[in-house]
């Protein structure tokens, strides 16, 4: 193996043994796709991750995920997306699970970077919801979650504890907010001081930053979600015709 190949993501793991179940007839639409659980057993991996897995695929078109019943086959979508999507996953992921702790809830000042994707001065106030979840004992990502002082009043985001739902969830249930459209940008570059600690990163490793910008239908801001995940653990892959 070269020094260029590494393996990927557990949760990209898993993504593609689905696509390729699905795609020999392993796996034939309208068929329930294996529990959760089964599926965090067979592939040794964390219940978030697998969860990231199906929403990914969910999001892709090639599974339908109904809440109380289970994921539900499609079929192969006429043009797969290869995107992770990663700052969607980040908004609609739940949070009761072991992998995720949750590390900040409540008003903070907003960094220049998350401030213009709000559309808002820097150091203004907002509420931040932070957690950090691990792929077993290994943290994988640190995601901040930001939303404007009248998006997060009367839910629940300030709350220290999990969400079970996730927040898009949460959002839609309590607010009726529905998220239309998303703008992401990606970026490799150093961990703030917190973000190392956190991660149990060393100094000057380097990072992917994901920035997103969940927009309502009237295209005002429902939430930043500001992704910091280190970069020996993860990759980001795009496919796209060449015309």
């Amino acid at each position: 193996m070269s020094s260029w190949e590494f393996t990927p993501p557990k949760y990209v793991q898993v993504v593609q043994a689905l696509q390729e179940r699905i795609e020999d007839g392993t796996y034939t639409p309208g068929e329930l796709l294996p529990s959760e659980s089964r599926l965090v057993r067979e592939f040794g991996a964390g219940r978030s991750t697998v969860v990231r897995a199906l929403q990914i695929l969910s999001m892709q078109g090639w599974i339908e995920r109904e809440h109380g019943r289970g994921s539900f086959v499609k079929g192969v979508p006429e043009q797969a997306a290869e995107r992770s999507h990663a700052g969607v996953s980040a908004f609609e992921a739940t949070e009761n699970t072991k992998e995720t702790t949750i590390t900040q809830a409540g008003r903070a000042s907003v960094p220049p970077g998350v401030a213009q994707a709000l559309g808002v001065p820097a150091e203004s106030p907002a509420i931040l919801r932070q957690r950090l979840v691990h792929d077993g004992e290994t943290p994988s990502e640190l995601v901040s979650l930001w939303f404007p002082l009248d998006i997060a009043d009367g839910s629940d985001l300030e709350a220290a504890e999990p969400i079970a739902i996730g927040v898009k969830g949460h959002l839609q249930a309590i607010k009726q907010l529905r998220p239309a459209r998303v703008s992401e940008r990606l970026s490799a570059r150093r961990p703030a001081s917190e973000e190392a600690r956190l991660l149990g990163l060393e100094a000057g490793s380097p990072v992917l930053g994901v920035m997103a910008t969940i927009l309502a239908p009237s295209d005002a801001v429902i939430a930043v979600a500001d992704l910091c995940l280190p970069g020996d653990l993860h990759e980001l892959e795009d496919s796209y015709p060449a015309s």
